[in-house]
């Protein structure tokens, strides 16, 4: 049988049935890491929640059966709250997984239980997977996995994902699926009117009660959703039966309802729980309520960030000079010494050749800052401090208009602005959204940007690093300012934020991580950086390159007090950041820049032009023409922004 198509390998033309596993839970419940050790495949992981934002598939085979796995954004319950949960929901009614597999973190077992008993109503066969179970074994509190087994009905798996185990465990599972036992319990009049709402339902409607219980909660996405199945007349025919259950309880139904349900995952947490009177302190709870303290959090955060440009600066340079003797300088001297002076030595090893500037910018120059960086970013992320910082710098982005659930995004930044971009789908604001997307978008650099600027400015010193990324932190806020002043006030969210456990990091998890990570830059940078290497090289010949910066040269050189061969890094910024950095690198080695031109330099290389894969996500988000337009006054903005800060260093340091 192939992954492909489950057909078999005997020769038989009757392919198998290929089934289909929806992995679900709580948004930071090890639903990735499930995928992954079920499938063999790799999708990113980490510490918080909001990794996963869009669906993942594949087909794999487990015990010599064929199944497509999907990983699924987090999901509270199917009551939805968001579009994220909505997508989780629709896919579960429409494509009606064979098996669902419920990942639940065993420190939020109690928050975990609510979508499991919306789960087990819809009748689907179950596996839960108890993930973190040693974690909650430290703080002295034992899960009875059998005993919740025996309550639920379905196989309860004890696992630590993140290390592979269980997995055995879960595939056996998978292979002899239980039928769930009922949700909670009602009680009599509510399971009559449930009954009566179901014998409205059309004939063939899947999962009739769980619908019923959530028309009896006026989830409006799902009256939408039967509109435009059945019809105006059938939905306005199963209204009525829903007011008249309804009208049968004093005050909110909701709450009636919810009262019901909190009572049943209160028994069950008491009857499978055990909780040691007297458990040991914990030092990941304190550090993580000093990581978002107002006044502790700031050295804590100063101390991480010195700690990368440390690593960057001295590491990854470390690195970057044995690339460059083992195979930067040896292989350039080969090709001067086999080819003569002339077209093809300049297009691969002259200034602008595909090897110098293309392949080895990636190779000896990028990579080795990227592989440190990312080391420590994903240290960061599984120890589950994002979480804790996003509360920590809350009370600075309450100021310009950004509140609950727009603050993660902006942090996620950091990491991947395109992912960031797209995890803006979650807010309902539209001016929250506006100001979220903008300033991803704006001055915030991507991790691979910011290792770099990190070893771009460690060549000229920290004090350097600190006035460009003060600059950039200070005309963020200003923009930020400026935006939710312009735009007019809409609905906007509460600030609740999830906070994982401060944990001790898998090492081989944080390697693997970064190893895919490299891997997807080599994969999708590579092509890009040789591509652009080739065009800058064609351009310089035809003589267009010489004529840009001879029309450029009032602003770059006056303006901007920089260069001309700047312009050649603001054209790899169009196609791709990290190529721009790495050739900006190579200027501050070779000393093209000075002091004050790094500063400026890596300012508005920081702000200029989003990535294509930015502003794709930009206009999906926010619609092509608001997309391009933010792209242009960010583009604007930045030449106008880096001009000022040249005047102010030069007005205060001189040339």
């Amino acid at each position: 049988m192939t992954e492909e198509d489950g057909s078999q390998r005997d020769g038989s033309s009757t392919p198998r049935p290929v089934k289909k596993i929806a992995i679900v839970g709580l948004p930071n419940t090890g639903k990735s890491q499930v995928f992954n050790n079920l499938t063999g495949k790799y999708t990113l992981v980490a510490n918080y929640p909001l990794t996963t934002v869009e669906m993942n598939r594949t087909r794999c085979e487990i015990d010599g059966h064929p199944y497509e796995v999907i990983d699924t954004p987090g999901l509270h319950c199917l009551y939805i709250h968001s579009e994220e949960e909505l997508i989780v929901r629709d896919l579960i009614f429409s494509e009606k997984p064979d098996i669902i597999i419920q990942c639940i973190d065993a420190n939020q077992l109690k928050q975990s239980l609510t979508l499991t008993g919306d789960l087990l109503e819809l009748g689907i066969p179950m596996v839960i997977s108890l993930n973190a179970i040693d974690e909650t074994a430290r703080r002295g509190v034992w899960i009875d996995s059998r005993g919740l087994s025996r309550r639920l009905g379905v196989p309860t798996i004890e696992s630590m994902a993140v290390n592979g185990l269980g997995t055995d465990e879960i595939k056996a599972a998978v292979r002899r699926p239980h039928q769930p036992k009922h949700g909670p319990p009602y009680g009599d009049i509510i399971e009559d009117g449930i009954s009566a709402i179901e014998s409205e339902l059309p004939e063939d409607l899947s999962f009739k009660r769980k619908t019923a219980l959530l028309l009896l909660l006026g989830d409006p996405f799902l009256a939408d959703r039967l509109r435009d199945d059945y019809g105006e007349h059938t939905v306005a025919q199963i209204a009525k039966v829903v007011d008249r259950v309804r009208r049968r309880f004093r005050g909110d139904f909701g709450h009636v309802l919810n009262n019901k349900r909190s009572r049943w995952v209160d028994e069950v947490v008491e009857h499978t729980t055990r909780k040691q009177q007297l458990a040991l302190g914990e030092f990941s709870k304190a550090f993580a309520r000093l990581s978002r303290h107002p006044v502790f959090g700031i050295p804590i955060l100063a101390l991480f960030v010195v700690t990368t440009y440390l690593l960057v600066v001295h590491v990854a340079g470390f690195l970057d000079e044995i690339l460059s003797a083992v195979l930067l300088d040896p292989t350039v001297e080969f090709i001067s010494r086999l080819l003569p002076a002339g077209f093809w030595s300049e297009l691969l090893v002259g200034h602008y050749g595909i090897l110098t500037l293309g392949l080895f910018n990636a190779i000896v120059t990028v990579l080795p800052i990227l592989s440190v960086f990312f080391l420590m970013f994903g240290f960061l992320e599984d120890i589950g401090y994002i979480p804790n910082l996003c509360v920590l710098v809350k009370r600075i982005l309450e100021k310009i208009g950004l509140t609950g659930k727009a603050i993660m995004p902006l942090v996620l930044g950091f990491g991947c602005k395109t992912m960031a971009t797209l995890v803006t789908r979650g807010l309902r604001s539209r001016k929250e959204k506006f100001i979220a997307v903008y300033l991803i978008a704006f001055a915030i650099p991507c991790a691979a940007q910011l290792g770099i600027d990190m070893a771009v400015l460690g060549r000229v010193g920290f004090v350097a690093f600190l006035i460009a990324y003060g600059t950039l932190a200070f005309v963020e806020i200003v923009a930020g300012f400026a935006l939710n002043k312009a735009i007019k006030d809409d609905e906007r969210s509460a600030f609740i934020q999830e906070l994982p456990a401060i944990r001790i990091p898998s090492p081989k998890a944080i390697v693997v991580k970064t190893y895919y990570r490299l891997y997807w830059f080599l994969k999708e940078a590579l092509p890009i950086f040789i591509v652009a290497a080739a065009a800058l090289f064609v351009i310089d010949r035809i003589g267009i390159l010489d004529l840009m910066k001879s029309a450029l040269r009032p602003v770059v050189g006056g303006w901007l007090g920089l260069p001309l061969d700047i312009i050649d890094v603001l054209i790899l910024s169009l196609a791709r950041h990290e190529a721009a950095a790495g050739l900006l690198l190579n200027m501050v080695d070779a000393g093209a820049l000075n002091y004050i031109q790094a500063i400026v330099a890596v300012v508005i290389t920081t702000m200029f032009v989003p990535c294509f894969a930015n502003i794709v996500a930009m206009c999906k988000e926010m619609g092509v023409k608001t997309g391009l337009a933010m792209a242009a006054a960010i583009n604007v903005s930045s030449f106008i922004l880096a001009g000022i800060l040249n005047l102010i260093l030069v007005a205060l340091m001189g040339r």
